[in-house]
């Protein structure tokens, strides 16, 4: 409960309030300053006992050369746009040319019912049974690809 005799009545008007001069106990500048400031400095002997994993590295992170982008399609969906997708109609076949399309590859969810003429950087195992199942080909441009399936 707030009473008369505390000690901030007998400190009125002293304007430091028993801190000494001028500014002292004032701002972040008693401290060391705010927050982490002067971790490499003066607060080190802080950081090397309460912080000490606070600098450097840690963990490993693949190059972000390895990992190319696949744009994929299915061939359920080449099933559904074969007439607007085709270049040209040769025999009842579509030929799709789907890398000028920015497709790389051909992935074998649905079903094929038209015979399609495919051109493509890779192609699933799947996808080339069912389109080859339908009367149709693929055609990889890679050797190494080819045998991949």
């Amino acid at each position: 409960m707030p009473h008369k005799l505390r000690k901030i009545r007998k400190q009125r008007g002293s304007r430091t309030h028993g801190w000494g001069r001028v500014g002292q106990h004032r701002a972040g500048g008693s401290r060391g300053g705010h927050g982490k400031a002067g971790f490499h400095k003066h607060k080190w002997s802080y950081v090397i006992k309460y912080e000490p994993d606070y600098f450097g590295k840690k963990g490993f992170t693949s190059p972000k050369s390895v990992r190319q982008k696949v744009n994929a399609i299915n061939v359920g969906v080449l099933d559904e746009t074969a007439e607007n997708l085709s270049t040209k109609k040769e025999n009842g076949e579509f030929l799709i040319d789907l890398e000028s399309l920015g497709y790389t590859k051909l992935l074998g969810t649905g079903n094929v019912t038209k015979p399609l003429i495919i051109k493509v950087s890779s192609c699933s195992k799947s996808a080339a049974k069912k389109i080859e199942e339908a009367g149709g080909q693929v055609l990889i441009k890679s050797e190494k690809l080819k045998s991949s399936g």
